[in-house]
């Protein structure tokens, strides 16, 4: 395994930094957003950021980036092939990756949907 110059190291870091700052900061319950994702994920094919700011409140700024990369490293969604334009006028147009529920993120929507449909908490 290759060793991570200084410069790779401090930057890991500061990635680490921001990315917690980013959720220390938000107003977004991260469950909510964590909710939003197996919802629409479980009822579409493919989504991508786009689909999602319909469903969540304008705040917290960077979570939903934040939210989808742990869910990604969680194994819970993965990506599916080429970008969509972003819909966000402060992106520009920027690419937006397109994601899809993998067989484990299917298995916890499913459970939830379970979980509240009995009343049980999931």
């Amino acid at each position: 395994m290759r060793r991570l110059t200084v410069a790779e190291r401090l930057a890991a870091d500061q990635r680490d930094i921001t990315l917690t700052t980013i959720a220390d900061q938000s107003s977004w319950d991260r469950f909510l957003v964590e909710q939003a994702i197996l919802h629409i994920g479980s009822s579409r094919a493919e989504f991508s950021a786009n689909d999602l700011r319909d469903l969540l409140p304008e705040v917290g700024h960077g979570y939903l980036g934040a939210a989808i990369s742990a869910l990604r490293s969680g194994g819970i969604i993965r990506p599916t092939g080429p970008g969509v334009p972003s819909t966000s006028a402060a992106t520009k147009g920027h690419r937006l990756a397109v994601w899809t529920l993998t067989a484990r993120g299917h298995a916890i929507a499913a459970h939830r949907r379970t979980a509240r449909a009995t009343g049980r908490a999931a």
